[in-house]
C-alpha cells in the first residue's frame, strides 16, 4: 500500500512539473557539427502575459566538443543577444547532466520574464565561435517555464 501511495505521489509530482513547461523543444545537428551558417529556429506560444517565465537554452554535446566555453547569438525577430557560458570547469571537467555518452548544459536566459503580450514568438539560435563547424555539438533546445501567478 505504501508503495501505491509513493507511486501516486511521485506521478502527481512529475505531472504537476510538466504543466509548468510550456515549451520545450530541441534541434538536432546534422552529425555533430554545427555550421557557423546553421540557425536553430523556435516557434511557441505564450498563453499568459501576466506570469513570469524561465527561459533556458539547452547545449546538448558530446567529448568531442573541444572547448571549454560556448558563445551563441540569440535572436527574436526584434533583438539579437549575445552570451558567454561554459560547459567545462577550469580543470576540463564536463558540467551538466552526463548521459550515455552525451551532456547537457541548461542555461538561464530569462529568471522571470514578462512577455508583453500573449501569442505566437520566435527565437533563433546560432553559434558565435571562431570555427565555422563547431564539432561535438549534436542538439540546441529551447524551454520555457512558468514561474507561477503573480
Amino acid at each position: 500500500m505504501r508503495k501505491l501511495l509513493f507511486l501516486a505521489a511521485l506521478a502527481l509530482a512529475l505531472t504537476a512539473c510538466r504543466q509548468d513547461i510550456v515549451f520545450s523543444q530541441f534541434v538536432s545537428i546534422p552529425s555533430g557539427e554545427w555550421h557557423v551558417d546553421s540557425v536553430a529556429q523556435f516557434n511557441y506560444q505564450i498563453p499568459d502575459k501576466k506570469v513570469g517565465y524561465q527561459v533556458l537554452v539547452y547545449v546538448r554535446h558530446t567529448e568531442r566538443y573541444p572547448y571549454q566555453n560556448m558563445w551563441l547569438f540569440l535572436d527574436n525577430g526584434t533583438q539579437r543577444d549575445t552570451i558567454e557560458f561554459y560547459l567545462a570547469d577550469d580543470r576540463g571537467q564536463w558540467l551538466g547532466d552526463k548521459h550515455h555518452g552525451f551532456i547537457e548544459m541548461p542555461v538561464l536566459i530569462e529568471q522571470n520574464y514578462h512577455f508583453p503580450d500573449t501569442g505566437r514568438y520566435y527565437m533563433a539560435i546560432q553559434h558565435g565561435m571562431r570555427d565555422s563547424l563547431l564539432r561535438g555539438v549534436t542538439d540546441i533546445g529551447v524551454e520555457i517555464k512558468r514561474n507561477g501567478q503573480e
